[in-house]
């Protein structure tokens, strides 16, 4: 893969970084959703999205409205970032510092596009449907995306230029592993 500065695909903690791009690929597959990270007017932001992962496009697809400040941003500058994760269990330790949380993640570095073409932006929407709706069949149970709907949203593709994964994962059965729990309101 074309690495266009190393110094930024790279995680700084070798022993947890993952070059093995099946495991960075079945990553992109699964993850249910991801953050981009653009400039806007000179500030950062970022922007959670549902995506799906083009493996022969060797790009990923998302949609937003027609217009915003994402669509205005990536005009500005096509430069981006992309971040999908997945959060293990906790692991407990006997002091604050080595409290810790196995995890896996890729960020997926290149260019983003707005997709004007029409029949792109159909599959670029369609896979995402296929994703998120793997029951649910065009034409079958709802009706395909039309011109008319096509021109409410923006689809973009981010054409990869470069990635890097990272993961811990604690080995064996460790002490007091557990899986998170959101706390219970009062």
């Amino acid at each position: 893969m074309n690495r266009p500065n190393p110094s930024l695909d790279y995680p700084r903690r070798k022993d947890r970084t993952v070059t093995d791009e099946d495991w960075i690929k079945s990553l992109l597959r699964r993850a249910a959703y991801g953050v981009l990270a653009s400039i806007c007017d000179g500030q950062p932001y970022a922007h959670v999205n549902l995506f799906a992962y083009d493996e022969p496009a060797h790009a990923l697809y998302w949609h937003t409205a027609a217009e915003g400040r994402l669509r205005d941003s990536i005009a500005a500058n096509p430069r981006v970032c992309f971040c999908v994760s997945e959060m293990g269990r906790l692991l407990p330790a006997k002091t604050a510092l080595n409290m810790s949380v196995e995890y896996a993640s890729v960020v997926v570095f290149g260019r983003a596009v707005i997709v004007n073409d029409l029949d792109q932006a159909q599959r670029g929407l369609q896979l995402l449907l296929d994703k998120y709706f793997t029951h649910l069949k065009p034409d079958n149970d709802y009706r395909s995306v039309t011109a008319e709907e096509l021109s409410l949203t923006t689809v973009y593709r981010l054409d990869i230029e470069s990635w890097s994964g990272k993961r811990k994962q604690a080995e064996g059965g460790f002490p007091g592993a557990f899986f998170y729990r959101p706390p219970v309101p009062d």
